[in-house]
């Protein structure tokens, strides 16, 4: 059958048939229209070399900045030992979160050994609250050729992640070592899931022919950093992101109908968290919560001082969360008031951090029976605290 075409003057109506049709209206024909209009040459922002404010690429290279002038102080502070002064025995990696290396570094204080980059060699196994992640079983190999490493390491175990060293200077020979190894997939998290089960070794190229590797790590994600597919359209901010985190490495999460109370609760992720996995939840904040979690039937929320609730009038409750900003002292006073009136059963709170790191508040913390006290991949200048009434049972039993 033969085909139909339009009539010529159809086509001339029609520019785009014709190809003849203007340049759409993009944004980035209108930046340049503007610039033209102006008689100037176009912006890097204009000319798509950046979409976010400029208030916003300024604060990155300022953290830039002081995150490389952080580095060239713990170079000069931890200069490189020679090989004959490297530990050989009782001692751990522990690894610092980004751009979190000092409070790791006063927090273990005499045990440090050495420091570089974000590892930091320090005497005994105990791992530090502010490390995101320890090998436990650290060892020298020699590495001579990429392929005498991997055969070293496969040799030791299956699964292992690379920790890039930019001060060595030898980030490309350690990219294709861990290429030659065996695949480990590296996907984020879907809440839910449980972490996975099988170890993860860590490794680093310490130099051009020595390997710092530990088979074993306290984490099965590399660097402790763990990450999720984020529902970017329900809860209010990312601060949900660290209860996803909390239980998915605790392994216990609040129960459909028990009753949780979040002190601080506005915009409203964690009480989001709290009320999507069925759990009653009585939030309270001097500000409302974002109306999507406002409106969720098992959310009650008051207008309030998170420090105005006491355990007399609330009662016996499943479980105690705050995530509010306050001096970490202050919140070690909330803390202790709901487990001295045995009001709770569990609680997860956020320390937060001003300008120094208290890390005398944080052993306060930390000495209590049945709590823990560790930096989450979506933690800042944080820790969170984690305490189980049973744990606590079973430590003065």
């Amino acid at each position: 059958m033969k085909k139909r075409s339009l009539p010529a003057a159809a086509r001339r109506a029609d520019p785009a048939r014709t190809g003849n049709a203007p340049p759409a209206k993009t944004r980035e024909n209108r930046r340049g229209s503007v610039a033209a209009a102006a008689g100037r040459e176009r912006t890097p922002a204009e000319a798509g070399h950046g979409t976010c404010p400029a208030w916003r690429r300024q604060r990155r290279e300022r953290l830039a900045e002081a995150r490389t002038e952080s580095r060239r102080e713990l170079a000069a502070r931890w200069p490189l030992l020679p090989r004959e002064a490297l530990p050989q025995e009782d001692f751990s990696v522990q690894v610092a979160p980004r751009g979190y290396v000092e409070p790791l570094v006063e927090e273990l204080g005499a045990r440090v050994i050495t420091v570089r980059g974000r590892l930091v060699l320090a005497h005994g196994q105990a791992a530090a609250a502010w490390a995101q992640n320890v090998w436990t079983a650290p060892r020298w190999l020699d590495a001579p050729s990429i392929g005498q490493a991997v055969r070293q390491l496969t040799a030791l175990q299956r699964n292992w992640r690379g920790h890039a060293l930019p001060e060595s200077g030898h980030q490309r020979r350690q990219a294709l070592m861990e290429a030659a190894l065996p695949h480990v997939a590296s996907r984020p998290l879907t809440f839910g899931a449980p972490a996975p089960a099988a170890p993860l070794g860590a490794f680093a190229l310490w130099d051009h022919d020595l390997l710092l590797a530990s088979p074993d790590t306290t984490s099965p994600f590399a660097d402790g950093e763990m990450t999720f597919v984020e529902n970017r359209d329900e809860p209010p901010g990312r601060a949900y992101l660290k209860l996803w985190e909390t239980f998915t490495l605790d392994g216990v999460q609040p129960q459909p109908g028990e009753l949780c109370v979040d002190l601080g609760a506005a915009p409203g992720g964690w009480t989001w968290v709290l009320a999507r996995l069925g759990a009653r939840v009585f939030s309270l904040d001097k500000a409302e919560l974002a109306p999507l979690v406002g409106c969720m039937p098992n959310v009650n929320h008051c207008l309030g001082s998170g420090f105005g609730l006491t355990p007399e009038q609330v009662g016996r409750i499943d479980w105690l969360f705050s995530d509010m900003i306050c001096y970490p002292a202050r919140l070690l006073q909330v803390v202790r008031q709901w487990i001295a009136a045995r009001a709770c059963a569990h609680a997860v709170c956020t320390l937060k951090f001003q300008a120094g790191t208290d890390h005398a508040v944080s052993r306060e913390f930390a000495a209590i029976p049945g709590g823990q006290l560790r930096h989450l991949s979506c933690n800042k200048h944080e820790l969170t605290f984690i305490w189980h009434e049973a744990a606590a049972q079973r430590q003065r039993a």
